[in-house]
């Protein structure tokens, strides 16, 4: 799979925009559930008030509050005395319509803090300010004032009855008021710090209120900022995601067509024995549907490699610092829950993974054989037995996805179970938390997001884990065939054919064996084909003819002895510049979509209609071409599956002879061509070629009578050589095969 990711370099700049976005979005995800909590902990519970310390608070009310601590003068250190006096006329007129009760009274200002001051101030203030408002409320201030009088001598008694709570607290002796405060506090400290928190905030809001400061537009200000806030970090994350899936999209697709190009390039490097180990149906499923699952793969790959991660770890530590963490353990549940139903199923479904590429191979290569094979199917009316092979193919094949589909409908509903139990689970031990006062309610939406966040990444990590191993298999399949070194290679320094010897092949004592085969298919094949001469090779059927012309072009190399062309062997020669001086014609004539003149213009488009005007006169093909409406513009479908058996073997004849090459190669390339065509092609043929070397396999002998050599092949050896006549007086399997086909007359 790496060997395949390492491909990925030609668009290295996209993945690292990639891993920037990802990582901008992560953050802002990360962001979103912190604002959802202060909207609801400061915004609606608190009024959108953020601190226990006021920003402003009345100079009388600030010296009832000092009464409750000890930290006077740290306190006042924090704020500034505002008074009409002090103040500048404009300063003041700004301020006064900020804080209305400055008119009448004097107003303590906090100043600019930074975030630990800010924090300390708080933490300062938190209880007195408690205390404060607990004892000015009336239940309250009639009780302490009542457990107050109580010790106190009947004459004092009478004149503090008319006293403020307030008032007999600062006439009260400092040591008594100490050791009440210290018992007071030693209550305070057992209450939980979200409880101080919150009667602390009311304090300020009452205190607000009582300046004239409008507490619903603090409120409002504040959810209305937080709310903007929100928005901007979600239209962030929401352009990263739709950034990364438009990159990752091209950075698979290009993957893709990277791949493509690199398996079409080796695939054209093959030799014979390359496509004999790899099918036509295996190498078409590994261009095309194994390219397709690494390409899904890649485009959900970042999102897990870079963006679950960060979710997952940065949701966790997010939790630990800005939640409870005693509700950290529902989210190690969660994970241990998912972890193990993803692990089940990759025990069951896994070996169908793997199974899966190979049955899309079976089915091709099924449906293929019996499409190119329909003529045959119809003419022993066997589409029935065709169509149970398909069926078989094509039911493993839906058996194995059922299978693993099944397995994944499975998952996803128990994964969302898991998910929604969870979030009850967060409800339930969140909703006691909160009534304790341990955690506030924005606290434990926060929480849930968090969940949500972590619990969301290990499922984009299990879909992964479920299209990893099926990409995994395509991944090895498809670098079996790039790392397969076709046995056919030029070498490193390749020699230059020698011009004296234009043309000449040489046979030296060549042996030929297939890869694995147990015996050699040809043996001690010695011959000489010169230039301005006709070499024919004839043989029954499995003699070898075909192999040794397969030998020239170097579809497969020799395994013993030397072959030779234009003086060099052919091994030492580049396949490019051997097979620019070859025109060969194949046994089957293949023909290529397009138009009778791209086809016989193959080899070289960039030749004269002349020429190929020519090439066509040569291989008797003129004929029926102009009689056709659109003549060298006539459509040839795929396979040439619109003209016959003989005007497709013309039309490759053609496109050899365009070429006008040094050699020209005919295997067996006249078969389909009536006598008279035959004659007359041959007859032409001999006027193009007077300098050129011809080599000609053939079954019939009328093709091979006038040729300048015949080379009698029988099971894989030369058991004649010479002329028509010379064959015909001194060798026996020649004169059967002659007298076969024509009779004594005909061949004399």
């Amino acid at each position: 799979m790496l060997k395949v990711l390492s491909y990925l370099k030609k668009t290295w700049v996209s993945v690292v925009i990639i891993v920037l976005l990802l990582c901008v979005q992560a953050g802002a995800d990360l962001a979103l559930p912190s604002y959802t909590s202060e909207i609801v902990n400061v915004g609606i519970q608190a009024g959108g008030i953020e601190n226990q310390a006021p920003e402003v608070i009345r100079k009388s009310q600030m010296e009832n509050l000092l009464l409750f601590t000890s930290d006077d003068e740290e306190i006042l250190n924090n704020y500034t005395l505002l008074s009409k006096d002090n103040l500048e006329e404009k300063e003041y007129e700004k301020l006064v319509k900020k804080y209305p009760l400055l008119e009448t009274e004097e107003i303590y200002k906090q100043n600019k803090l930074k975030e630990e001051e800010q924090s300390s101030l708080n933490e300062k203030m938190t209880k007195p300010l408690m205390l404060l408002t607990t004892i000015t409320s009336e239940e309250t201030e009639e009780a302490l004032k009542a457990q107050i009088l109580q010790n106190v001598p009947e004459p004092q008694k009478s004149m503090m009855q008319n006293m403020t709570l307030m008032d007999i607290l600062k006439s009260m002796p400092q040591e008594q008021l100490a050791q009440m405060l210290e018992e007071v506090n030693k209550k305070l400290d057992g209450m939980m710090g979200t409880v101080l928190d919150q009667a602390a905030i009311a304090a300020v809001k009452e205190e607000y209120k009582a300046i004239g400061m409008d507490t619903d537009k603090i409120q409002n200000d504040y959810i209305f900022m937080a709310g903007l806030r929100m928005l901007g970090i979600a239209l962030i994350s929401m352009v990263s995601a739709v950034a990364i899936m438009f990159l990752s999209s091209r950075v698979a697709a290009k993957l893709g067509e990277t791949l493509r190009e690199k398996v079409f390039r080796k695939v054209l490097k093959f030799s014979t024995e390359e496509f004999n180990n790899f099918s036509t149906a295996s190498l078409i499923t590994r261009s095309t549907n194994d390219i397709q699952q690494i390409q899904m793969l890649i485009t959900m790959l970042f999102r897990v490699v870079v963006y679950a991660p960060i979710i997952g770890i940065g949701g966790f530590l997010r939790v630990l610092a800005n939640s409870n963490s005693s509700m950290a353990w529902i989210i190690g549940l969660a994970i241990v829950c998912i972890i193990g139903i993803v692990l089940v199923l990759f025990i069951v479904a896994m070996p169908k993974f793997k199974k899966l590429q190979d049955l899309i191979d079976k089915l091709n290569l099924v449906a293929r054989e019996i499409l190119t094979g329909l003529p045959v199917i119809r003419a022993f009316h066997t589409e029935e037995r065709e169509e149970k092979r398909f069926e078989k193919s094509n039911q493993d094949l839906m058996k194995a996805n059922v299978f693993v589909n099944r397995a994944m409908s499975i998952m996803m509903p128990a994964l969302m179970f898991i998910m929604n139990s969870i979030m009850l689970l967060i409800i339930w031990v969140g909703g006691h938390n909160v009534d304790q006062g341990i955690m506030q309610v924005g606290d434990m939406m926060a929480f849930i997001q968090y969940t949500m966040q972590i619990v969301m990444s290990f499922l984009m990590i299990s879909m992964i884990s479920i299209m990893l191993p099926r990409a995994a298999v395509s991944a090895n399949r498809i670098n079996e065939v790039l790392e397969t070194e076709p046995r056919i290679k030029d070498k490193k320094e390749t020699e230059s054919f020698d011009p004296n010897k234009k043309g000449l092949v040489e046979f030296r004592n060549v042996s030929f064996r297939y890869p694995d085969a147990d015996k050699e298919i040809l043996e001690d094949i010695n011959f000489t084909a010169e230039p301005g001469k006709t070499t024919a090779i004839i043989g029954s059927t499995g003699s070898g003819k075909s192999t040794v012309v397969n030998l020239i072009p170097r579809f497969y190399d020799v395994t013993g002895g030397e072959l030779l062309i234009d003086g060099v062997n052919i091994k030492d020669v580049s396949q490019k510049d051997l097979r620019k001086i070859i025109g060969f014609v194949p046994q089957k004539g293949v023909l290529f979509s397009g138009t009778i003149e791209s086809n016989i213009k193959y080899g070289n488009p960039e030749m004269s209609d002349e020429q190929m005007k020519q090439a066509a006169q040569i291989a008797q093909a003129t004929e029926f071409i102009e009689s056709k409406e659109l003549q060298y513009q006539t459509p040839i479908a795929q396979g040439g599956t619109n003209v016959s058996g003989g005007q497709k073997q013309r039309l490759s004849i053609a496109r050899a002879i365009a070429i006008d090459p040094e050699i020209y190669v005919f295997d067996d390339s006249f078969s389909a061509l009536d006598y008279k065509t035959d004659a007359a092609l041959r007859a032409a043929l001999e006027k193009q070629t007077t300098n050129k070397t011809v080599i000609i396999v053939a079954q019939r002998i009328s093709t091979v009578l006038n040729a300048d050599q015949i080379i009698v092949l029988e099971e894989g050896r030369i058991v004649g050589k010479g002329t028509h006549k010379e064959l015909m007086e001194n060798n026996e399997t020649y004169r059967q095969i002659a007298l076969s086909q024509l009779s004594k007359e005909e061949l004399e």
